[in-house]
């Protein structure tokens, strides 16, 4: 049987682009005992990647030159001499850019029962994405009802679902994003009380945008971006606000002038703290068990772009970092 499999091939130069990239195809070895193999059915496509391919400090080892690229999938057991994973189970894991993978088990995450939602939503809504949602938002930010929440990357695919949780919790909840296009969909789908453009308001239009979104001041940050939006939010903190910092997508070595944040931190006793969901994968189903009660409801809106074939998957992540995506990113195999 042969396999199929995306590797990093070289470093980016400075951007992330396809051509980082090469197609492979090799034999799979026979399974050994304690292995199993899976056949992925759906490929996950995250900005993280860009900081997983770069040869950096980061919170985990980079992607090793000729490696398969590192991506949580989901697939099927079609093979196995592991007691406890049998033929036909469906698993959530990090079984990378590839179509075979064969697994000892430490790479899964959970079993997934295909009965209760499709089987591309446990790579978003009931998977890492929501878990990040969630335990950013309700363990770091701690919303109640009545509070302010904004969200930065909003109509994103772990912003929409911050937004959503908030809304559920009864807090008000403001967006900024990037596009109209983007700000429509994060109210009519995603439910914002206020949505801000911040492409088309800089500065101090940025922060009179703000005060009116803003009425109450701001209890709670979700921050996705880091850099000048959240200068800006940061100083319409209320005392005790709550600042969960999920991405720095903002920051670029031109930008290394801040954030300068100590005084808003002193004088609001506000709290900033980061955020990685690989320090909370172990609890992934109590994310979920927290998740799918709003899901079932139809309380979690969201949307997939999905890239049909392996060879799409490098294209997928270049157009998610150029922002032109519309939803989650999948690949589809």
């Amino acid at each position: 049987m042969k396999n199929r499999k995306l590797v990093l091939a070289k470093r980016p130069d400075p951007a992330v682009n396809r051509e980082l990239f090469r197609l492979e195809e090799a034999e799979v070895a026979p399974l050994k005992q304690g292995q199993f193999l899976v056949r992925n059915l759906f490929l996950s496509v995250d900005p993280a990647m860009r900081g997983w391919v770069a040869d950096m400090p980061n919170y985990i080892p980079p992607v090793a030159l000729g490696a398969v690229m590192r991506s949580f999938a989901v697939g099927e057991v079609i093979e196995s001499r592991h007691p406890d994973y049998a033929a036909g189970e469906t698993l959530y894991g990090r079984f990378g850019w590839q179509e075979l993978a064969v697994s000892d088990g430490s790479d899964v995450e959970r079993k997934v029962d295909p009965q209760v939602a499709p089987l591309s939503a446990n790579l978003h809504v009931l998977g890492m994405t929501g878990a990040t949602a969630w335990f950013g938002l309700t363990e770091i930010g701690n919303p109640q009802a009545g509070e302010t929440v904004v969200v930065s990357t909003a109509a994103g695919a772990v912003g929409s679902m911050v937004g959503q949780i908030a809304k559920a919790r009864g807090c008000r909840t403001v967006g900024i994003t990037g596009s109209d296009d983007k700000a429509k969909r994060c109210r009519k789908e995603f439910g914002y009380d206020a949505v801000i453009n911040y492409k088309t308001c800089q500065g101090e239009d940025l922060s009179a945008e703000l005060a009116t979104a803003c009425p109450k001041g701001v209890d709670v940050y979700f921050d996705n971006v880091s850099g000048p939006i959240s200068d800006a939010v940061m100083s319409f903190f209320n005392v005790g606000a709550r600042m969960t910092v999920c991405g720095v997508i903002g920051i670029s070595p031109a930008h290394l002038s801040g954030p300068r944040v100590a005084r808003t931190l002193l004088v609001k006793r506000a709290r900033m703290q980061g955020f990685l969901i690989f320090d909370h994968m172990h609890r992934l189903s109590e994310a979920v068990e927290g998740l799918l009660p709003l899901f079932k409801a139809g309380k979690l809106n969201y949307s997939e772009e999905i890239y049909e074939g392996l060879e799409q998957a490098p294209v997928g992540l270049e157009n998610l970092l150029a922002g032109s995506n519309q939803g989650k990113v999948l690949v589809k195999l």
